[in-house]
């Protein structure tokens, strides 16, 4: 588990287990569960739709060995069912808000019972920007129900009766890898329920999710020329573990984040312009589009940088940046090289 967030959860339950601390708890829960969504949402909005129903991990032990798109539907579904049929005992955002028909899912159970390829080829079938919106709702949902409770409401607990109606439900199939879930929930009280469903169920299936999406982008970087069109190393930048590089689908640099339609101005320019990078074009020195726009503090490093590949090329350039990234970071690396392009460029060429 991811350490920060375990940290995290650990307090956030202990604040939860005392009166006097209970409502701190909730609010740190929800901030909590904030940040751990804001990981889906850059998922859904920087990656390609054909990598929510890839399986880079297929036959692997562990909540990793899903898709994207499945794991959440997963979390999402069984949050939905929890929060509405148990604790508030209302009608679930999947039906009230009409998702089971704009997401497409031919199945309205959490998918436990769905194994392999059944996963994979389920996956396509969702619409990714719809399943989206509804794990938005049910998040949303979800928080004001954790707003309402009280301390005492915690120990409230679900027997026979609820055990019937979830079953009635048809919400949660009776295939033998997902009934099981009935009797383990009704086994809980409210505080039980907020342990896993609200908070520790999405730490573990948000952290596969991420496993997915970086051995995916490892994929996507295999034979794509490392070199960014404004000049950077795609094979020496600090988000290589999660970005392809500009130059696949699955480019997430910060500008290309900042874009309405996902592509940075610079890759934008170059491809209307049919060169291969800035480094080609003869208006660099000037230019102040995407990566060069002067409040950028990495403007005048990316500059140098391709400059330096319009003079030796590309094959010296990681070199030069392999020698540089054996001494500094990244970070570091492009704070030396910024201060000035032409001095920038001396620096390279004086490694």
């Amino acid at each position: 588990m991811d350490k920060g967030w375990s940290e995290k959860n650990k307090e956030m339950q202990t604040l939860l287990s005392k009166e006097a601390t209970f409502k701190e708890g909730i609010e740190k829960l929800i901030a909590f569960r904030k940040e751990m969504f804001e990981q889906i949402r850059q998922i859904v909005m920087n990656y390609p739709v054909e990598a929510f129903d890839k399986m880079p991990f297929a036959g692997a032990n562990g909540y990793h060995s899903k898709t994207l798109a499945y794991s959440i539907w997963h979390i999402f579904r069984i949050e939905d069912i929890v929060a509405h049929e148990m604790i508030a005992e209302d009608q679930q955002i999947l039906f009230a808000d009409g998702f089971s028909e704009s997401i497409h899912s031919p199945i309205i159970t959490t998918g436990n019972e769905l194994s392999g390829e059944e996963i994979a080829e389920y996956s396509r079938k969702l619409d990714i920007r719809q399943l989206f919106l509804y794990a938005q709702k049910v998040m949303e949902s979800t928080d004001q129900i954790l707003l309402g409770l009280t301390y005492s409401d915690l120990k409230r607990k679900f027997g026979k009766e609820m055990a019937s109606k979830l079953e009635n439900t048809g919400c949660i199939s009776e295939d033998e890898k997902a009934f099981w879930l009935i009797d383990y929930w009704c086994g809980k009280d409210v505080r039980g329920l907020i342990k896993m469903p609200f908070s520790r169920h999405w730490i573990m299936h948000i952290e596969a999710m991420r496993r997915i999406k970086n051995k995916l982008c490892q994929l996507a970087r295999k034979g794509a020329d490392p070199t960014a069109y404004c000049g950077l190393s795609c094979n020496h930048c600090f988000l290589g573990e999660w970005c392809g590089g500009c130059r696949t689908a699955y480019n997430v640099c910060s500008f290309a984040t900042c874009s309405p339609d996902g592509i940075c101005p610079n890759a934008v320019c170059c491809r209307e312009k049919g060169i291969d990078g800035c480094y080609e074009c003869d208006m660099i020195e000037s230019c102040e589009k995407g990566f060069y726009i002067p409040t950028n503090d990495g403007a005048n490093a990316a500059k140098a940088q391709a400059l330096y590949i319009r003079k030796y090329g590309k094959k010296e350039f990681f070199g030069v940046q392999d020698r540089l990234h054996e001494k500094y970071d990244f970070s570091k690396t492009q704070e030396i090289l910024g201060q000035d392009y032409k001095e920038g460029l001396r620096i390279l060429e004086e490694n």
